[in-house]
């Protein structure tokens, strides 16, 4: 591996080909993390993480210019620390609470916040750590995200957004949670976006051991009671 020692250390030392290799590199670390994004249909895709990436990395590598011209009179990590705060307003543009009171938005600002730091990491030419983080997050992103969604579903509690006719119609699926032994552990009516005259809810329910959200979603998606219910 001593090809590699030799190229982390050019890309850490201070000339044009290494910065344009560290520019080049948070430009494709930005694409990469940005197609994962951009396939789920996100609010930021491949254009906003290339960007906030290519522009962590420049404003790191500009840190270490005015050091270098500077002799040392200036930190390079200032730069750098306003990036990461300065990326969290923009991550926080990401996040939105549906009409159904759920919570969108979350990974994707963290996808931008660790696409700066990789950019950051890219810009001093620490190339190793960008790899290898790199590798991480697109595990996370791939493969974690579908463990997550299997504990989701196996876990015991369920949020339920749901549509009655009337109220008597609500206190119906209160009547039948009970009768099914599932504990309503909250349950607040919320503005129905769709039709005014509809009664709107978001509960969270507790599952018996012996009882899949599959089972239950399938019981009330067939009741006369309830216009419309989604999983939030």
């Amino acid at each position: 591996m001593l090809w590699w020692r030799e190229f982390s250390a050019y890309c850490a030392s201070w000339c044009a080909g290494a910065v344009a290799l560290r520019l080049m590199a948070a430009f494709m670390v930005g694409i990469v993390v940005g197609i994962d994004r951009g396939i789920k249909r996100r609010g930021a895709g491949i254009k906003t993480h290339t960007l906030v990436c290519l522009g962590a990395a420049l404003v790191m590598t500009t840190g270490q210019f005015i050091y270098v011209t500077t002799g040392g009179a200036n930190s390079i990590d200032r730069l750098g620390a306003q990036v990461i705060s300065g990326v969290g307003f923009l991550g926080v543009g990401t996040i939105l609470v549906t009409g159904h009171n759920q919570v969108r938005g979350l990974t994707t600002a963290a996808s931008l916040w660790i696409c700066a730091c990789l950019g950051l990491a890219a810009g001093i030419g620490f190339v190793d750590g960008v790899l290898l983080v790199l590798a991480l997050v697109l595990i996370t992103l791939k493969i974690l995200s579908r463990v997550d969604d299997t504990v989701h579903r196996q876990a015991h509690v369920l949020e339920l957004y749901l549509v009655f006719e009337t109220p008597q119609d609500a206190a119906d699926f209160v009547h039948q949670m009970h009768r099914m032994q599932v504990n309503i552990s909250c349950f607040n009516l919320v503005k129905n976006s769709r039709e005014e005259d509809n009664v709107a809810a978001v509960a969270t329910l507790e599952l018996n051991r012996g009882m899949t959200h599959d089972y239950l979603l399938e019981k009330l998606r067939a009741a006369d009671y309830l216009r419309c219910v989604e999983e939030v």
